[in-house]
């Protein structure tokens, strides 16, 4: 196969772990005879300081030409300022839009290896195998804003559309699965979750009577993901409530560094990206865990590429390099010494044969 990777490396953080994610991609050619080129481009803080623009032209081009683009990190307290008219989130927005990328998919599994590094006790670990579906494009986040010196708003709306392509698609991703969906909402109090809860209950009816159906609201799903997280097959929301429950749920695999994360068009074309921030405070220093990125790398092949036994490869040396012992600090075990983000890609093309 050949096809087109978009590499945006981004700040902080994230070329340290963009470089040994394009390590294992290589091994993975070289393995599996495939035919990847990979062209970088800008965006988030280092855009703004080089071109004044977080997301530019250039970025915007490869992002439409790429047959998929991964991702590393954006922002940092250099450009932290809330109220600065250009920010590096606003790149990430815009080419989240620009790409039409309306389904973020984050898988939450765990793995006896990592227990002792989840603040849940190990029986609450056990058989944790979430798939959470987040609409991407719509909600508060897309929403009008505005704000004086003595209030703020910001607006946020969905139409049957968005919500419509979304559930469709987690529907599908619950078919190859264990067949359940989890819809979560707040219909008891916003509009907007009235309307999705509806859209929900009619669209599983009609297409997908094979599915099982269970509604959640948000506030009971944060509860219900600590103490019973086994129960959950497929959890579909929407933009605001995924971001939240996706970071809380991190917390059952040890952390935030060992989560992937793919956004998807209708084409399947997609975004992926590790769901951690640029991390600023270890920036450059070697010590960031890579294997949220590798893992994404991972979900590329698997989706936008159809690569599924290259996928699972990938999965299974990063959880072997990990059983082997070879943790950065933030999984690492009690009294041992951690790696380093390239100790960690090397036991991973280790595990690969590469």
């Amino acid at each position: 196969m050949e096809a087109l990777i978009g590499v945006l490396p981004g700040d902080g953080i994230g070329p340290e772990v963009m470089a040994e994610a394009l390590r294992v991609l290589k091994a993975i050619e070289k393995k599996y005879q495939h035919r990847f080129s990979y062209q970088e481009a800008l965006i988030g803080g280092i855009a703004i300081d080089t071109h004044g623009d977080p997301f530019p032209d250039a970025t915007r081009k490869l992002c439409a030409d790429a047959d998929a683009v991964l991702l590393g990190a954006v922002g940092g307290p250099k450009w932290s300022d809330p109220d600065a008219k250009i920010r590096p989130e606003q790149g990430l927005l815009a080419m989240r839009s620009s790409m039409g990328v309306f389904a973020n998919l984050r898988p939450v599994q765990t793995h006896p290896a990592l227990y002792a590094s989840s603040p849940l006790r190990s029986e609450r670990l056990h058989g944790v195998d979430i798939l959470v579906v987040r609409e991407l494009t719509g909600g508060a986040y897309f929403g009008r804003k505005e704000r004086t010196p003595d209030s703020a708003t910001d607006v946020c709306t969905y139409t049957r559309v968005e919500i419509e392509r979304v559930l469709r698609m987690a529907g599908e991703l619950a078919r190859t699965r264990r067949r359940k969906i989890t819809s979560v909402d707040k219909a008891n109090v916003l509009e907007t979750s009235r309307l999705w809860r509806s859209i929900a209950t009619e669209l599983y009816a009609r297409e997908f009577p094979d599915v099982q159906l269970d509604h959640l609201y948000v506030d009971a799903a944060a509860m219900h993901l600590l103490s019973r997280a086994a129960d959950f097959d497929v959890l579909v929301t929407e933009n605001l409530f995924g971001d939240i429950l996706t970071d809380e749920a991190s917390m059952l695999t040890g952390s935030l560094g060992m989560l992937p994360s793919a956004s998807l068009n209708a084409e399947k074309r997609g975004l992926y990206e590790p769901i951690h921030g640029s991390a600023p405070d270890i920036a450059g220093r070697g010590i960031a865990n890579p294997c949220g990125t590798i893992l994404s790398a991972a979900m590329l092949l698997r989706h936008s590429l159809g690569l599924e036994p290259e996928a699972q490869a990938i999965e299974s040396a990063v959880i072997a390099a990990v059983e082997a012992g070879c943790r950065t600090a933030d999984i690492a075990l009690p009294g041992k010494v951690p790696v380093g983000t390239r100790a960690v890609g090397d036991a991973i093309l280790q595990a690969l044969g590469a």
